[in-house]
C-alpha cells in the first residue's frame, strides 16, 4: 500500500516526465513546492520501494510499478475533479479537493462516480434533475418537493416525493 506523498510524488514526476521529457529534482521540488533536499531523501525511499530509478544529479524515470501508480493517481484525480466541476464546485476548490480524495477513494465508489460522469456527459442536454439540481444549489429550494423541510435522500420514498 503506498502512502499519499508517495502517490503525489509519482504523479508530480510522471507530470514532469510527460511535459518536459524528463525529471530533475529542482522540477519536482518546484511542482510540489518541497526543498530540493526533501525530494532527495524521498526520491532514496522511492528508488528502495522500486518505484523509480533515480541517479545523484541526474534525472529520475518511473519503473513500471511506479508509472502503473502514477497513471492511477492522475485517473483517480481526473474522475473526481470532472464530477465536482459537473457538481458545480469552483475550479481552484475542485482541484484543491480531488487531490485530497484521490487517495481516499475506493474502486468502487471510483467506478460508479466514472460511470455517472460518463452518463450525464453523454447527453446533449443536461438530464432534469441536474437542472433541478443546480435551481436548489442557487435558491435553496428543491424544486417540487412535497419533503420541503426534511433531509434529502436518494430512497424510492423521497424519489416518490419529489416529483419533476
Amino acid at each position: 500500500m503506498t502512502t499519499e506523498r508517495t502517490e503525489d510524488y509519482l504523479k508530480a514526476i510522471d507530470t514532469i516526465i510527460e511535459k518536459k521529457g524528463y525529471s530533475q529534482v529542482k522540477d519536482v521540488a518546484r511542482f510540489l513546492n518541497v526543498s530540493p533536499s526533501s525530494v532527495t531523501g524521498m526520491f532514496k525511499k522511492l528508488t528502495k520501494e522500486g518505484y523509480i530509478n533515480y541517479e545523484k544529479y541526474g534525472g529520475v524515470t518511473l519503473t513500471p510499478e511506479g508509472r502503473k501508480i502514477a497513471r492511477s493517481t492522475k485517473e483517480k484525480y481526473s474522475v473526481l475533479h470532472d464530477f465536482l466541476i459537473l457538481l458545480g464546485v469552483d475550479e481552484v476548490i475542485a482541484d484543491d479537493d480531488a487531490c485530497k480524495m484521490e487517495h481516499a477513494v475506493t474502486p468502487q465508489t471510483l467506478e460508479k462516480l466514472t460511470k455517472f460522469s460518463d452518463f450525464v456527459n453523454c447527453k446533449e442536454e443536461m438530464p432534469k434533475f441536474f437542472r433541478h439540481f443546480k435551481e436548489y444549489c442557487e435558491k435553496g429550494e428543491i424544486p417540487g418537493c412535497k419533503k420541503k423541510n426534511q433531509p434529502v435522500s436518494l430512497d424510492k420514498t423521497t424519489r416518490k416525493a419529489c416529483k419533476d
